[in-house]
This record gives structure tokens, C-alpha cells and sequence, in this order.
């Protein structure tokens, strides 16, 4: 039997007790951030010869070139025809409620123009080129493809390359046909840190990227930590989360199950119900006892729960809000009669499913959102992965002859405050010119 935590709002040392639930050092172990640091010097250095070498002792495959590790367009393209047809049509049909989605999101350039002359503006660019880690050999996660491939293609990035390791060279056909989908550019059969150094230094064979997204060990989580400033990096994400409000109307078995559905990822996710209606709570935790035994997954979900889940009474569902506000929790699941209304009360969350019928599990692999979503609180402060991750801003500036007059006498008396007189020099160089 799971003896998952029962909290209560009105108790005396409820708000201590939510941040011990909450709280998660997502600490970095010293020998893993001194291989990591290692790989990737190494790589900077020698570059292809050193990730032959570390694929051959860590994914033992044996490959005389990287040429030999990379999978040309028509083996993937096998791969998706070699699936099974119901497998290949719920991989089109997810892929393409993603690209749908996420073709409402790309930023458009703008400018204006002011009475004397002088333009300002916004140009929206994409990245030349992304980098995508995808999980390999006996992990399945054709949708972290999906996910990461499809906002990069519709930024418009120009090539887009994907690294997946091949243990033992176990190739997982569900990965290969999503980048055949998404028309990956390039998949090389590379993984661990040595493939984000790879894509973060570029080698004789592999280019330099602009920016590596997808999710990893704990190796590569560091080794994108190291890299970040060379690339940019999607973020570091921590355990998974869920966190529902319900009202106590739900089938219990449900709610149950949606608490499962993040338990069951590793022993460190983390499932919070919050209901005002300490019977329904009662009867989640008995259909959670219930339903344990049938999941394959079993020993991670009780693990799980057991550390780190927990179920809440709350006073009402206002006070529900305002804990999930404090949460910021990864997945939000407003199980609630009208729950767009409530939805106005929440202020931080990666992804919000309102009413009975939106499970977390739709949201992971064919809603259209993405499912890359900030974790840790991180909520409070970012966004989900999105087409405006691979693109940039760049600042128009067109400065008309009077507005030189007038912008570089601001600019030049600013400049002379802070003690830089090049500055204060380079602007009145101008309008002087225009007084002469």
C-alpha cells in the first residue's frame, strides 16, 4: 500500500510543509561534471578522432568515419514505411496537429517610421542551424522528434541536424521515421556528451550548430550546461511534473491514472492533487492503491509518489489557484466545472488542460502544444519550447539627418555622464556635420 503524503491547508506548518514537498536540489555530481569536462576538450580538440572513440567505449559501435555513423534520408524513409500502418498514421496525424500549432506562433519583423525621418524597427530572423539530441537505443521518443524537430521547421531553420545513440547499434525505427517526417537534414548515430560537444564545437565532419535542443542523461544535461554561451540551449529541465485541481466530480480512477502518467517517468517526478473535497481525496488514494498493481512501470510509480507526490485539501478552489500559482508546476490539470474561468486565476504553468477530457497524456504526444515545458518552478519565469526558440532579433536602426541633430545631442550628454568620451564624440561628429 502507498503511503503518499495527505497535506492539509489549514494546518499549522502547511506552507513549511508544501516547500519540503516542492523543494529539489538539482544538484551536479562532481565526478559526472569532471568526465563531462573532459569529453568535451577532447573534443574540442581532436574532434572526429576522439568521437570515434568514445562511441566505440560507450556505445560500443565501431565505425571507421563519422561518414559511417551518419544515416542517409532513404534509410530513415525505410523506417517510416517499415512501420506498421497504425504506428506511421498516428505519427503523421501528431506531427501534423504540431506543425499546425506551431505555425500560429512565428514573430513577424516590423518598423515605423518617426516625423523627422528616422526609422525604427525589428527584424525576425531564423537560426542557420539546430541540433537535436534524441534518447536512443532501447527509449522510444519519437515524440521529443516531433516536438523539437517541427518549431525549428517552421522558424524556418535552414538545416537541422539530429544526434540519437545506438547502443550495441540498436536503432529504435519509431526515432528514425519522426526525423524522416520532419526531414531532418542529418542523423548522425552519435549520443552522450560527446555529441553536444560535437554539435556545440562542430568537427572535420560535423558543423558547428547554433543551438542544441532535447532532453538526456544527466551527462549530457551538464554537458549542455557547459556548452551554453558557445550554442544556445533550450533549458536544462529538471524531474516531470503534474499538479490537478479537481472539484471532486472526476471519476477518482482518472485522476489516479493522470497522477501515474508523470510517476511513472522516473522516481523523481512529481504528482500533487488538490481538491477541497477530502472524500473525493480519499477515494483517488484508494483507486491509486487499486490501479499500482497493474502498471508495468509499478516500482517507479511508488517510488514516486511515495517521495515525492502528495495529496492536498485545499479550502476551495481559490485557495487551489493560488497554491498552483506558487507550485508553477510543469503540467496543469484544472479538472473542474468551467475551468476557463478558473484559468484566469492561474498565472504560472507550462501547460494548462482544462476540463474533465484533457488528460496530460494528449498534451504529451498530439495536441498540437509542445510538450517541452519548464520544470523546477522555472514556470514562474519561461515558456514552453516554441518556434520563437529558434528565432532572433535583431534591432533596425536608421537614423535621419535631423534625427541625428537631435538623438546625438541625447547621446552625447549621456555618454559624457558615464566617462566615455569616444561615445559622446562618435554622435556629435553628426549633428555637428548637420550644423556646419
Amino acid at each position: 500500500m502507498i503511503q503518499i503524503k495527505r497535506l492539509n491547508s489549514t494546518e499549522t506548518g502547511f506552507d513549511q510543509s508544501l516547500r519540503q514537498l516542492l523543494a529539489f536540489e538539482n544538484t551536479q555530481d562532481d565526478q559526472v561534471n569532471k568526465t563531462v569536462a573532459s569529453i568535451l576538450a577532447d573534443i574540442k580538440c581532436r574532434g572526429d578522432e576522439a568521437l570515434l572513440e568514445y562511441t566505440r567505449r560507450f556505445d560500443n559501435v565501431n565505425a571507421p568515419t563519422i561518414e559511417a555513423l551518419e544515416l542517409p534520408k532513404p534509410y530513415l524513409q525505410q523506417a517510416l514505411q517499415a512501420l506498421p500502418s497504425f504506428q506511421r498514421n498516428a505519427l503523421e496525424q501528431a506531427a501534423q496537429r504540431i506543425r499546425v500549432y506551431h505555425e500560429k506562433q512565428p514573430a513577424q519583423s516590423w518598423q515605423y517610421q518617426e516625423a523627422d525621418g528616422t526609422i525604427l524597427g525589428q527584424k525576425i530572423t531564423p537560426l542557420d542551424r539546430a541540433g537535436l539530441y534524441v534518447p536512443g537505443g532501447k527509449a522510444s521518443y519519437p515524440s521529443s522528434v516531433l516536438m523539437n524537430a517541427l518549431p525549428a521547421r517552421v522558424a524556418g531553420v535552414e538545416e537541422l541536424f539530429m544526434v540519437v545513440p545506438t547502443p550495441n547499434g540498436e536503432k529504435n525505427d519509431l526515432v528514425l521515421a519522426a526525423a524522416a517526417i520532419c526531414e531532418v537534414d542529418r542523423v548522425y548515430t552519435i549520443g552522450g556528451a560527446q555529441a553536444v560537444a560535437a554539435l556545440a564545437y562542430g568537427t572535420q565532419t560535423i558543423p558547428q550548430v547554433d543551438k542544441i535542443v532535447g532532453p538526456g542523461n544527466a551527462y549530457v544535461a551538464a554537458a549542455k550546461r557547459y556548452v551554453f554561451g558557445v550554442v544556445g540551449i533550450d533549458m536544462v529541465a529538471g524531474p516531470s511534473e503534474i499538479l490537478v485541481i479537481c472539484d471532486g466530480k472526476t471519476d477518482p480512477d482518472w485522476i489516479a491514472m493522470d497522477l501515474f502518467s508523470q510517476a511513472e517517468h522516473d522516481e523523481l517526478a512529481q504528482a500533487i492533487l488538490l481538491s477541497p473535497d477530502a472524500t473525493f481525496l480519499d477515494k483517488v488514494e484508494t483507486s491509486i492503491n487499486r490501479q499500482l498493481e497493474t502498471m508495468p512501470r509499478k516500482t517507479v510509480i511508488h517510488t514516486s509518489l511515495v517521495n515525492r507526490g502528495a495529496l492536498i485539501r485545499v479550502n476551495d478552489l481559490d485557495e487551489a489557484c493560488a497554491i498552483a500559482n506558487q507550485i508553477a508546476p510543469e503540467h496543469l490539470e484544472l479538472s473542474l466545472d468551467q475551468p476557463e474561468e478558473w484559468l484566469k486565476k492561474i498565472k504560472h504553468a507550462g501547460a494548462v488542460f482544462l476540463g474533465r477530457n484533457s488528460c496530460e497524456a494528449i498534451g504529451d504526444y498530439c495536441a498540437g502544444p509542445n510538450h517541452v515545458l519548464p520544470t523546477s518552478r522555472t514556470a514562474r519565469f519561461s515558456s514552453p519550447l516554441g518556434v520563437y526558440d529558434f528565432q532572433k532579433r535583431s534591432s533596425i536602426i536608421q537614423v535621419s539627418a535631423q534625427g541625428a541633430a537631435t538623438l546625438g545631442a541625447i547621446a552625447s550628454t549621456l555618454a559624457k555622464g558615464e566617462g566615455l568620451q569616444a561615445h559622446a564624440m562618435s554622435a556629435e561628429y553628426r549633428y555637428r556635420e548637420q550644423k556646419a
